[in-house]
């Protein structure tokens, strides 16, 4: 299944609406994760169906290569855009978002082409402001196929350095490094700074 497909978009929706999700409001930590980074307005490149913009500072800018998850995400009262549509659109400020964030996306491209989409959105990232990399470890990677390239907390810094960022020390996130062999939400984040 291709991540720009509309069945992609529904198989995260679907995902998200399991009713032991929504009992145990396991949503709950990855919130309060991004919300004490302070990241300000952010742009989430792979917003997906809006997940994360609901956690994220008001006038923060979702985009995303799948139309479906940009209508769904739009349906739930988010500002989201496709990729042509956000470039066309007068959000695409040069140097104007305090944080760009960068959650679940990846992993599912190669290394190269994650180099190239960082540096598509670096622009519009305010000197002086973060980027918020997080990934999958282990179980969570073998969860999708569509998943392409398991990317460890030092990738994600090596990445962050390669386009001109300073990273701060990646973390395992919400449990220690060792959990994410069984625990499929167990990710890798870096923050890193753009220079200012």
């Amino acid at each position: 299944m291709a991540t720009e497909s509309h069945e992609y978009a529904n198989r995260l929706t679907t995902l998200e609406s399991a009713w032991w999700k929504r009992l145990l409001h396991v949503q709950a930590p990855y919130r309060w994760n991004l919300r004490r980074q302070g990241l300000g307005v952010t742009l989430d490149v792979g917003c997906g169906v809006g997940r994360n913009l609901a956690s994220l500072d008001p006038g923060s800018v979702g985009v995303d290569h799948n139309a479906e998850s940009v209508r769904i995400a739009r349906s739930r009262g988010h500002l989201a855009f496709t990729v042509d549509q956000f470039l066309a659109s007068e959000h695409a400020r040069p140097d104007f978002y305090d944080a760009i964030l960068l959650a679940h996306v990846v992993e599912h491209m190669p290394a190269d082409a994650a180099t190239e989409l960082l540096n598509l959105y670096l622009p519009f990232l305010r000197p002086g402001g973060k980027v918020l990399l997080i990934c999958p470890q282990e179980s969570g990677f073998a969860s999708d196929d569509t998943h392409v390239t398991f990317t460890t907390g030092v990738d994600l810094m090596r990445l962050a350095s390669d386009v001109g960022l300073a990273p701060d020390q990646w973390r395992s996130f919400p449990l220690p490094r060792w959990a994410g062999r069984a625990f499929r939400y167990n990710e890798f984040n870096v923050l890193a700074t753009k220079p200012g």
